[in-house]
């Protein structure tokens, strides 16, 4: 794990120093929902490294509205940052805000979810497609036949259409051969457990407690379904997946009762999105290794590499990595 860290590590230094910038950017970051475990922190780390490369940053969150959201970018633009550095809640709804933005003269950078139909400058991200298949690759290691229950992010999230694409690369043979029965498909809006717990205890009632998998989009939903799950008793029964490597499901996972999760190196997101805003800021031209299509252009991206955790490899990745700690995790 501190092989593949270092590796990718060495690859951002192509990215480019700040220690040759003179001037003082200033970044506004526009957070989707600073209530979620997650987005803390990418925070602190974002903030912590831009500081360091002599960055000035404004931080809000949405709290998961989009109209909070889109006031709070406008604030930023009047007080005249140079990047703008979003984690939309809705990428659907950003293009006029950030034409705003682009009118003056201000940088865009997409933050691990793609705003889509924009005029946006980078994005940066982990393969995200690649998460979906991680995870399914896990449950069907551990249960590749019965009722399997499909639980999507937020609907209105790039990034969890993304997954789900994934999860269906591997699920769809196997749904075709008939080995796979798909019971249940539903998307929990704002990714929240209480949205995830009202979903499952519905299925759950639905399909008379006869799910086998869950395919759960990230941790949180994962704890929602879990919550419904253990009130029937089935709690460490149902193939269960997850993603961000959360410390309530790091102990889940440790427990049983969640199979596995997706630890995306947070800190290494973050850092390198504070080395790419300085030099936005500046006017230089990250690397990228991939692009994608938002609907409007091509945008120049970076995309790191998601790694799956499971009860087996817990100290190799998100201990071994400063992550968690061990302690923090084995109670």
């Amino acid at each position: 794990m501190k092989k593949l860290i270092t590796a990718i590590s060495i690859a951002m230094l192509c990215l480019g120093s700040a220690a040759s910038y003179a001037k003082t950017v200033k970044i506004g970051m526009a957070i989707d929902d600073l209530r979620l475990e997650r987005w803390q922190k990418d925070r602190d780390f974002f903030v912590a490294k831009a500081e360091q490369m002599g960055a000035e940053v404004t931080v809000q969150s949405s709290n998961s509205n989009e109209q909070t959201q889109i006031s709070q970018i406008e604030n930023m633009i009047s007080k005249g940052v140079d990047v703008l550095v979003i984690i939309p809640y809705n990428g659907q709804v950003l293009s006029n805000v950030i034409k705003e933005a682009k009118l003056e003269g201000i940088k865009v950078l997409s933050y691990d979810r793609l705003i889509n139909n924009a005029d946006i400058d980078f994005y940066l991200s982990f393969d995200n497609e690649k998460v979906g298949e991680i995870q399914a690759q896990a449950l069907i290691e551990r249960r590749d036949n019965g009722n399997f229950f499909l639980m999507g992010g937020s609907p209105v999230d790039n990034n969890a259409k993304l997954f789900r694409q994934g999860q269906m690369n591997i699920l769809q043979p196997l749904i075709d051969e008939g080995k796979i029965k798909v019971v249940g498909d539903q998307w929990v809006d704002g990714w929240l457990a209480e949205n995830a717990l009202k979903i499952m205890e519905n299925a759950l009632t639905a399909n008379d407690n006869n799910i086998d998998v869950v395919v759960a989009s990230n941790d949180s939903t994962a704890g929602g379904a879990i919550q419904a799950l253990a009130a029937q008793g089935l709690a460490g029964k149902v193939v269960i997946s997850g993603q961000d490597a959360d410390i309530a499901a790091m102990r889940r996972v440790v427990d049983g009762t969640q199979s596995m999760t997706v630890y995306k190196p947070i800190k290494l997101l973050a850092e390198t999105a504070a080395t790419i805003a300085v030099q936005m800021g500046n006017d230089a031209t990250p690397q990228r290794n991939s692009k994608l299509n938002n609907g409007l252009k091509d945008v120049p991206s970076y995309l790191l590499t998601p790694i799956p955790v499971d009860a087996d490899n817990i100290m190799e990745t998100v201990v071994a990595d400063g992550f968690h700690t061990k302690e923090s995790i084995y109670q």
